[in-house]
């Protein structure tokens, strides 16, 4: 059982590798209707599931088919997973390896840690929003019992033009930073009405291009695994006329709490427990709808969930729950999220204060900044391996935040601006202490330290604060906001842990991740890439 059973140390060791090939190429789809041209794993979107059983590794080789129309790099980051022992293998350019070359291969192989719901994406530049995504599940000990697995369910705002057009208008001098999607999906699918689109775009578009379906069995308990793979809208999820038991966020199992509508930041998972009260033949919508905190032009999306023996061509005619949108893109609170295997906090041995902030460069572009610094990351000189030359000096530019030896650090994020932010460390679970709105305050802010929430992503709201709580894994970890287009504009940080065991042995950096640096090398000796962002 999860309750019995340590996350972080007690998996088992299965023996077996888990083995997939993803080949990355461009495409064209119309996941609603409106044909756009996208980047693809294995020409699926979403990509293909990856299936794990906890204790198991991953191995996933990955080649890099964007050779033209223009060629470009590309790296795939397995969000939630720790990475102990391989921060070389967390799939992030600029950090943890070079960019995989057009025409070249990699293969990241990789411990599954821990066990739930999670996704993969790339992490070049705010290429993941162009398609380059898809869902991870790694099956463990049950919190709950449950009848039937209904799978990954990925969640997202979409853009119609192409990724690298929006990064070119966010980046643009004079610009406020923002960008507003066209359309909201349920795995990929959602209708769009064809006659919104502006005057003079002869851009193929059909009406009714079809819904997500999923099929209930009356009196069975269904798990479904929702994950917010967007790039900027928070999602709130509901079931008509049901009930749903959520048992787990991100990667941790909790004592289950029911509830009608979730909120997902983006890169949050939930997984939910629904009970099929209704009768054979039934029908009902899946609703997701960005918040109004969020910036979108059509914010929902609907699925159908056909009962056994229903006939799936009708649309469901079901009623919506009244649960009002507060509009501020906060996560449940932190007194229903309590993790179902509980962990003693330990005393931060650092304190770090980081304070979200914009700034205007002299050129007229619009930046974020995380502590003070709008970062940027060198692709042909990743951190992590950078860090190995004697001497190397980090350009203040890279944000890299050395912590030395410390071994749990404590880290308050103000966030005084108008927009919310989904707070993501990379190889890391935080301890998640309090979440509030104005500045945080040491004499009133109510610290939970008894088995306190632990996540890879929390929602820090528009003029709010969090406190969260990092223990040290030995890497160098990024810590940035998962909004594509804030990243793409500066906001992220390197957090560096336990620099001083990088040197061992176990930490040398693989033959492969030395040759990807080396093809990157090459190619770019004779293409320049025009990373006009921060490269992340």
């Amino acid at each position: 059982m999860a309750n019995t059973n340590n996350p972080y140390t007690d998996a088992p060791q299965t023996g077996i590798t888990r083995r997939y090939e993803f080949n990355v190429s461009r495409g064209v789809i119309a996941p609603d209707g409106y044909e756009k041209r996208v980047i693809l794993v294995n020409d699926q979107f979403p990509g293909p599931l990856i299936e794990a059983n906890w204790g198991d590794y991953i191995e996933v080789k990955v080649t890099n088919s964007i050779t033209d129309d223009p060629p470009e790099g590309t790296a795939i980051h397995w969000h939630g997973f720790l990475q102990s022992g391989t921060p070389f293998m967390d799939g992030v350019p600029g950090v943890s390896q070079c960019p995989i070359a057009p025409g070249k291969s990699f293969t990241y192989k990789f411990r599954a840690e821990l066990y739930g719901t999670s996704w993969y994406h790339s992490h070049y530049s705010a290429q993941y929003t162009g398609g380059l995504q898809g869902p991870i599940v790694v099956y463990g000990p049950r919190n709950v019992e449950y009848d039937v697995d209904l799978g990954p369910i990925m969640v997202g705002d979409w853009w119609h033009r192409d990724y690298y057009e929006v990064v070119k208008e966010i980046m643009a001098p004079y610009y406020n930073g923002q960008s507003s999607s066209d359309n909201n999906l349920i795995n990929g699918k959602m209708n769009f009405d064809c006659s919104t689109v502006e005057g003079g775009n002869e851009t193929p578009c059909t009406d009714n291009a079809g819904l997500s379906k999923f099929r209930f069995i009356p009196g069975k308990t269904h798990r479904l695994r929702f994950i917010n793979s967007g790039a900027e809208g928070t999602q709130r999820i509901s079931i008509d006329e049901h009930n749903m038991t959520v048992i787990a966020n991100d990667f941790v199992s909790i004592h289950p709490y029911e509830t009608q509508v979730i909120t997902l930041g983006v890169g949050q998972r939930a997984d939910v427990l629904v009970h099929a009260h209704a009768e054979i033949g039934s029908a009902f919508w899946l609703r997701a709808n960005v918040s109004t905190c969020s910036n979108v032009k059509q914010p929902s999306a609907v699925a159908a969930i056909y009962y056994q023996g229903a006939d799936d061509d009708p649309v469901p005619t079901s009623t919506p729950w009244n649960v009002p949108d507060p509009g501020t893109c906060a996560n449940d609170d932190l007194e229903l999220t309590k993790p179902f295997y509980p962990m003693k906090l330990p005393e931060p041995s650092w304190t770090q204060h980081m304070d979200v902030g914009t700034t205007t460069n002299s050129s007229g572009n619009f930046l974020w900044e995380f502590g003070g610094v709008s970062a940027r990351v060198d692709y042909n000189n990743p951190s992590l391996l950078s860090s190995r030359e004697p001497g190397f000096q980090f350009e203040p530019e890279f944000n890299v935040i050395n912590y030395g030896s410390n071994t749990s650090v404590r880290i308050i994020v103000n966030n005084p601006g108008r927009s919310p932010h989904p707070m993501h460390a990379h190889g890391l679970n935080m301890y998640v202490l309090a979440a509030g709105t104005g500045n945080y305050s040491a004499s009133t802010t109510v610290l939970n330290t008894e088995n306190p929430m632990r996540r890879d992503v929390q929602m820090v709201v528009a003029n709010g604060f969090i406190v969260v709580q990092i223990d040290a894994n030995p890497g160098f970890w990024p810590f940035h906001c998962h909004v594509p287009w804030h990243s793409s504009a500066g906001f992220f940080s390197q957090l560096l842990f336990q620099p001083d065991k990088l040197p061992a042995h176990q930490f040398d950096i693989p033959h492969d991740v030395l040759q990807t640096c080396r093809d990157w090398a090459e190619f770019t000796n004779t293409v320049v890439p025009d990373q006009i962002d921060s490269g992340l």
